[in-house]
């Protein structure tokens, strides 16, 4: 069809559907904002919301001073640690040292060594005994601290309690708002949709189809991008719920359709050739010549047979002759291609063709 089409009217067809997408961007920003100001379609709640803040406080202060005292203790416990591996260390030391002096006083055998043997032992037993008091604390600070770790967990549990809690409540709120919500949306969505059908079934060949086009756009948007992301979880049975609906009532139009086309097309090919070229336009005939197809019944045809000039399956005459120059011609054609006279309808048909 695009290519019997004058080029300014080829470009302006093109406005035109720019016309229907701008149409349908503005009638989507503004379904958009409508949508937001509605009432129910507020932000949804927080689980913050659900929760006692008097119980959550507490529950907070708790484990605040659960994880204080244990970060404490594992100071401390930390400081134990590096006191009792440097006084291990001093007693590892002066052990050795001892060792190695007893060995020199047994080799010697000097009575005069006992009273430093004495000083000796006594100041290992210190070491020794230092050594166990930083052992002492280092496991009692250990215990502290598997204690405090307790507190925490049970701290953490009792907070954990609280948010469960409340967490069944928001999700029974959700899922209400979500209901809500989609009530809203799908009221707004099936007028929409309804319009849209009706446009596009009566007018969108009419003067205004840019305008019919655009609003059929909005209106697919408002269902697909609009109303079906807010479908309930359980919303899967809406969805094929839907898609039978619509498959059914797309089906049965489809049927329909092509049954009152087949009938239609059955009976125009009934009617005089004459009679048949006055119901088909121009650009429609042109255009279904330009895929090798029968402007009169819509079946393919071979356009290249020079010796074809008729439809097989209908009769209906693709090529003539020029009554002036006998050239021949598209029969659907304005005017010749051959010598440029329009064409007057007393052009040579059929087995005239040859006799020329």
């Amino acid at each position: 069809m695009a290519g019997s089409r004058r080029l300014p009217e080829t470009w302006f067809r093109r406005g035109l559907w720019l016309i229907a997408v701008l149409f349908a961007a503005f009638l989507i920003g503004l379904g958009g904002l409508v949508v937001d100001k509605l009432p129910g379609v507020a932000s949804a709640p927080t689980l913050d919301s659900f929760v006692d803040r008097a119980q959550a406080g507490r529950a907070d202060a708790t484990i605040k001073q659960a994880q204080t005292q244990l970060e404490d203790i594992e100071s401390g416990l930390e400081t134990a640690r590096l006191q009792l591996k440097a006084r291990s260390t001093a007693y590892r030391n002066a052990r050795e040292s001892f060792d190695d002096w007893v060995a020199t006083r047994m080799a010697t055998a000097q009575a005069s060594q006992d009273a430093e043997l004495v000083s000796r032992t006594h100041a290992l037993d210190t070491l020794k005994a230092a050594e166990r008091d930083a052992q002492t604390q280092v496991d009692t600070l250990e215990a502290k601290q598997l204690e405090a770790q307790r507190a925490v967990q049970t701290a953490l549990a009792a907070r954990e309690a609280l948010n469960a809690a409340a967490g069944k409540r928001l999700v029974v709120v959700q899922r209400s708002r979500e209901l809500r919500v989609f009530g809203i949306r799908l009221a707004l969505t099936i007028p929409l949709l309804a319009v849209a059908g009706w446009l596009f079934v009566r007018q969108r060949r009419s003067t205004w189809w840019p305008f019919v086009w655009g609003f059929v756009f909005f209106a697919l948007f408002a269902f697909f991008v609009e109303l079906v992301p807010y479908l309930p979880d359980y919303g899967g049975y809406v969805r094929y719920l839907v898609g039978i609906v619509l498959t059914v009532l797309i089906g049965r139009y489809a049927i329909v359709s092509l049954q009152r086309y087949l009938a239609r097309q059955k009976a125009e090919e009934q009617l005089p050739d004459e009679e048949r070229r006055k119901t088909l336009s121009y650009d429609l005939t042109q255009a279904r010549l330009a895929k090798s197809v029968c402007p009169g019944c819509e079946r393919p045809v071979k356009l290249d047979d020079a010796e074809r000039d008729f439809c097989v399956h209908c009769g209906i005459c693709l090529f003539d002759r020029c009554g002036t120059c006998t050239t021949r011609k598209n029969a659907f054609a304005h005017f010749c291609h051959h010598c440029g006279v329009r064409s007057t309808g007393t052009s040579v048909e059929g087995s005239q063709i040859k006799a020329t």
